[in-house]
């Protein structure tokens, strides 16, 4: 279900709406199949002005998920909502969204990975695999062995994210991740980039 790479845009790492669209057209372009849209700084109107934006200009190319906001998720028509632990229930959630959309739920040890595995989520996020600096208070690492203990206690498809890197990339696939997360090392010449974990992924 869940493709081996799994981009993450978030808005407070562009200087501007134009650059976070590039960088969407890049990824879409080197094959790209799954995006979630983060923005936690700026107010709604801005992030469904941004987000309605983007969904137009991918069109049907690849996957949107919404990071947080269902109420934004619909709205942009995107194809589906990622949360957190802080966020909505996964059960709110879904019943904002419905049966269609996918919902993804973010866990950082196996307490709440197994929480989350008794609900509706059509897949589970651990993290932080490694250190990352895309959060201002991450949650401790859980390192390859938390991500070989969360495949061990789900059978949803499962994405590691924090701190992933196309150098540490396959070592998190075979830890037993079925796809990873990135955010840091898709910015900087983002079609090559994501071209080379294509490569790593296979």
């Amino acid at each position: 279900m869940l493709p081996r790479l799994y981009a993450i845009l978030d808005a407070v790492s562009f200087p501007d709406s134009d650059a976070l669209f590039d960088v969407a057209h890049e990824l879409v372009l080197a094959g790209v199949t799954l995006l979630q849209y983060r923005n936690k700084s700026g107010n709604a109107l801005q992030a469904l002005d941004q987000a309605r934006v983007l969904r137009r200009r991918i069109g049907a190319n690849s996957k949107l998920i919404m990071n947080d906001r269902a109420d934004l998720c619909l709205a942009a028509e995107f194809d589906g909502v990622h949360v957190g632990q802080d966020d909505l229930s996964p059960e709110a959630v879904r019943g904002i969204i419905g049966a269609e959309r996918w919902l993804g739920v973010s866990t950082h040890n196996p307490e709440q990975l197994q929480q989350a595995d008794h609900t509706s989520a059509d897949y589970l996020a651990i993290g932080p695999v490694f250190s990352t600096s895309s959060k201002e208070r991450p949650d401790p690492m859980v390192g390859l062995a938390g991500v070989r203990q969360a495949r061990q206690l789900t059978r949803k498809p499962l994405v590691a994210i924090g701190g992933i890197t196309r150098a540490n990339a396959a070592s998190v696939i075979e830890a037993g991740a079925d796809s990873v997360a990135v955010i840091a090392d898709l910015l900087r010449e983002p079609r090559k980039s994501a071209e080379e974990f294509f490569r790593v992924l296979r």
